[in-house]
């Protein structure tokens, strides 16, 4: 009997280590498929993740800018329409050409004072 229980702990050895060699296998071979899996994950991830980052688009918001000043109001709007027309009819320039402009507003001086690109300076009443 005791040759039999010596051949049945040989088998039981045996097999124990066939399967400890084919579980250090498989956790390996499980490695290379999820670094190979990783990648595809991480890119597909990306993908969907790239549109949802785009900001919602927003409506302009109206600005209205008035200036009141001894009985007097002035309008940012109407000051702007006055500067393009002296940059159109006065010196004959398209309104496509106007790439800025500043208003300098000096109601104490009933004068509005402006900078078009950089270059050119004028003036124009309130």
């Amino acid at each position: 009997m005791e040759k039999k229980e010596k051949a049945a702990a040989e088998k039981k050895a045996a097999a124990g280590k066939k399967t400890a060699t084919v579980k250090k296998a498989a956790p390996a071979k499980k490695a290379a498929e999820e670094k190979k899996a990783a990648p595809a994950k991480k890119a597909a991830e990306e993908k969907k993740a790239a549109p949802a980052k785009k900001p919602a688009a927003r409506k302009p918001v109206k600005e209205t800018v008035y200036l009141q000043y001894l009985g007097k109001e002035i309008d940012k709007d109407e000051l702007t329409k006055q500067v393009k027309a002296v940059w159109t009819k006065q010196m004959k320039r398209k309104v496509s050409e106007l790439e800025s402009m500043t208003l300098y507003l000096k109601p104490e001086e009933n004068m509005v004072y402006y900078v078009i690109n950089g270059e050119v300076t004028g003036s124009i009443d309130l």
